[in-house]
């Protein structure tokens, strides 16, 4: 299959400049064309003001700055040949077919012949967009529909026509699913296609019934969210993150396209007061605010949320729910059954959105599970519809639905009480339409845990962790906790697992498909310690840590870890001991333990110190090096891609990256194996204090970040402790220090800082706000 090695998108507005600027993180170079401003002024400056926006942007579009030298701004007037290069033209313009088909003509007639053509719409059908041209021109179109922000959502919808060459888009497929790391999902020419048909119905049912209902908007989000398996924005704040005023566009759209009968038309109108917030210019995150907004009182910034009952703002809320509902492990069945107005509002939501989403096929699938993935992709969600039909048992809900005379979905009726999909001999399948049951596909070269952990049985499991047998020899250690954070059980079982492999297996890989990797040591164990004043068990913990990391650093066998999402605090130093990474391209890496009051403790000082000042032939290089360590931990700095992360040191030039996370076990895999010919354990390194000459230096930066207010009186603190450990202690002398010292260093500064208020008032205010507290 032809590779593509140059692409044009023509259209710089959001969704167009973040094609471009990831199809640069890609490395491929990319023509950036808009119009043309007027003769006298800067004929490119739409173009190049797409990609100034773009290095502004945060989240960053780019995984790297010096992508942006990929992108070449133009226009279309003076610059339109230069798309004769491109193998893939991407349109993105204003969604009017009056504008994307004279576009087309002129595409047509410069492009060279068996380029990719698509259009990124997801209003207008392929079929009109094609009317009226050439035969080589609708052979070589389809529909890439990608999602914002382009780098950081995972879904791609891809739509064919009759007349689309098959080639066309298998080669949009691979190079979207390997190169740009996508999820691809083939849809039909519906409206909509796939997410946005039911992932608009939910958002617009889940306004309604909160309204309806009398709930405020933090109730609502508290329920649509998490307890869901829907990303914690929840309802009203994702119509805030999205854009009220996009939202009222996007609902337009596909109510307009939709036929008079589709329940769409049900939920379309909304509530007024969505109207009323746009025309106050309250649009949502990008403007002043939307149902949510931050306004500074006394000084200090104050969150507010609007009531649904009269449209004012007041002061947000936390909700006062059963803490057994808001659990993310309650089950969603238990949710819809509470018998209060929270378990009304659950059901309301559910129930319509999944009745809506089977009912809709075949229409837009012939299919479920790739609605399933649209939905995990696009929105987020930690289950599709069909698997949330399954949790909550197939037949109970036909039968709830059918108590309620509501209508009950083909697909369910041919069901009855199976289940949508099960696993019969090692292999999942899923229920079809034409009778019966079908194998569960995925794309050639993906490997998902999930599955493995559906249709295999663990090797050895705790409540933390499990060890799974991944094949080709390959044992698999998975964190499954809240937010992967690391406590004692998940360091035992990494521990206990040591011995198996080396019995068993050729490697290890750590990974799980979780959306972080680990955020870090267990914040709640510590604080628990830290008010039980149970030194004694905190310093057993982490020394238990510290060992567990690095028995696998001195394991006989490669160990490979393969993070996504967060990898931060005990997390990295986790990574930080294994032979190599295979980084998800996304992956957040960090040492951000000064956030808390502590300082990483897991051996991360250590590994660290140890990349810095490794080969250094004087005293003045060791310094530097340490120097260099202090301020990235201190100041807890962060790495967003693994390109990023190079200079800071937390990737090695072994390590590799995967753009696409479906990838990345296999990837990790096949290092893995290539690691494991002729593996031999690294030698255990060796360290020699820096005296006063390193704590000078590391004070006087102290007091430089102090004179320009970076720091407040405890990061000072928490920076002399720090600095203790990476010169090698109190001696001022240039002794030998072994890993060991380190490790025994990292624990009593840990803890010396755990005794102190100002660190526990922080660990708090960390749990129970998500930020830090500077005092």
């Amino acid at each position: 299959m032809d590779e593509i090695r140059q692409v044009a998108v023509i259209g710089a507005g959001t969704m167009g400049a973040g094609i471009a600027s990831h199809v640069a993180n890609a490395g491929i170079p990319v023509v950036l064309l808009d119009v043309a401003r007027d003769a006298e002024e800067n004929r490119n400056a739409v173009a190049q003001g797409a990609i100034k926006r773009l290095l502004e942007s945060s989240p960053s579009a780019f995984m790297d700055r010096k992508n942006a030298h990929l992108i070449t701004p133009g226009n279309v007037d003076d610059h339109l040949e230069w798309i004769s290069r491109a193998d893939w033209i991407a349109e993105a313009v204003v969604e009017r077919l009056d504008v994307k088909q004279r576009l087309y003509r002129e595409i047509d007639r410069v492009r060279k012949p068996g380029s990719c053509v698509s259009s990124n719409t997801s209003t207008i059908p392929l079929a009109q967009l094609t009317r009226g041209m050439s035969d080589e021109f609708s052979a070589d179109f389809c529909i890439t529909h990608f999602f914002n922000p382009v780098r950081y959502m995972r879904l791609l919808e891809l739509v064919d026509g009759p007349s689309t060459r098959a080639g066309v888009t298998a080669r949009l497929a691979e190079f979207c699913d390997v190169a740009l790391g996508k999820g691809v999902v083939r849809c039909k020419d519906t409206p909509g296609f796939l997410a946005n048909r039911i992932g608009v119905y939910a958002l617009q049912m889940g306004v309604m019934a909160a309204a309806e209902l009398g709930l405020s908007i933090e109730e609502a989000d508290a329920i649509m969210g998490r307890p869901m398996g829907i990303p914690k924005t929840g309802v009203f704040g994702l119509y805030d993150l999205i854009g009220l005023d996009l939202m009222i566009d996007v609902v337009g759209s596909l109510a307009n396209a939709l036929p008079a009968d589709d329940p769409f038309q049900a939920v379309a109108p909304g509530i007024p007061l969505i109207t009323e917030l746009v025309a106050q210019g309250q649009t949502g995150n990008k403007g002043p605010g939307g149902f949510y907004r931050t306004r500074r009182h006394d000084g200090e910034p104050t969150r507010e949320a609007v009531d649904l009952a009269d449209g004012r703002y007041r002061p947000a809320r936390r909700p006062k729910l059963d803490a057994a509902i808001v659990a993310e492990d309650h089950g969603l069945r238990a949710l819809v059954e509470t018998a209060d107005v929270y378990g009304e509002y659950a059901w309301r939501v559910v129930s319509r959105t999944l009745a809506y989403a089977a009912s809709l096929i075949p229409e837009i699938s012939d299919d479920f599970p790739p609605v399933d993935e649209a939905m995990k992709l696009g929105y987020g969600w930690l289950r599709g519809p069909f698997e949330m039909i399954d949790d909550l048992g197939a037949g109970w809900f036909r039968n709830k639905l059918e108590a309620e005379t509501l209508e009950i979905p083909a697909i369910l009726s041919q069901a009855g009480d199976e289940p949508l999909y099960r696993v019969r001999d090692g292999q999942i399948e899923h229920f079809t339409l034409r009778g019966g049951y079908a194998k569960l596909l995925r794309a050639p070269g993906v490997i998902r845990l999930g599955d493995l952990a559906r249709t295999t049985r663990p090797i050895v499991t705790n409540a933390a962790a499990t060890l799974w047998d991944v094949g080709d020899q390959v044992a698999c250690v998975e964190f499954h906790t809240k937010a992967n954070a690391l406590g004692p059980a998940s360091m035992d079982l990494l521990r206990e697992s040591i011995p198996i492999v080396q019995r068993d297996f050729k490697a290890l890989l750590i990974h799980n498909d979780a959306p972080h990797f680990s955020v870090g040591f267990n914040l709640d164990f510590a604080l628990n310690a830290i008010r039980d004043s149970d030194w004694a068990g905190l310093d057993q913990a982490l020394t238990d840590f510290q060992q567990a990391c690095l028995a696998i650093k001195y394991a006989p066998f490669p160990v490979v870890a393969a993070p996504a999402g967060m990898a931060l605090g005990g997390g990295y130093e986790v990574l930080a001991h294994c032979d190599a990474l295979q980084v998800h391209a996304n992956t957040v890496v960090g040492l951000v333990e000064t956030l808390v009051g502590l300082i990483p403790s897991g051996g991360g000082c250590k590994e660290m110190l140890h990349r810095w000042t490794a080969g250094s032939t004087s005293a003045e290089d060791r310094v530097s090096g340490a120097v260099n360590v202090f301020e990235i931990i201190a100041t807890a700095k962060t790495a967003a891609s693994p390109i990023e992360a190079a200079p800071l040191r937390f990737v090695r030039p072994q390590d590799r990256t995967t753009m696409n996370r479906d990838r990345l076990l296999a990837d990790a895999k096949a290092l893995a194996l290539g690691l494991a010919r002729d593996y031999t354990p690294p030698e255990p390194p060796t360290f020699r204090g820096l005296g006063n000459a390193g704590r000078d230096a590391m004070s006087g930066m102290l007091t430089r970040f102090e004179d320009r207010g970076l720091t407040t009186a405890h990061d000072l603190v928490v920076g002399g402790h720090l600095a203790q450990v990476l010169c090698g202690g109190d001696e001022a002398g240039e002794r030998e220090v072994s890993e060991l010292d380190l490790c025994g260093l990292e624990r009593t500064h840990f803890i010396a800082l755990a005794k102190t208020p100002a660190t526990s008032d922080r660990i708090a205010h960390m749990l129970e706000h998500g930020r830090r507290l500077r005092n």
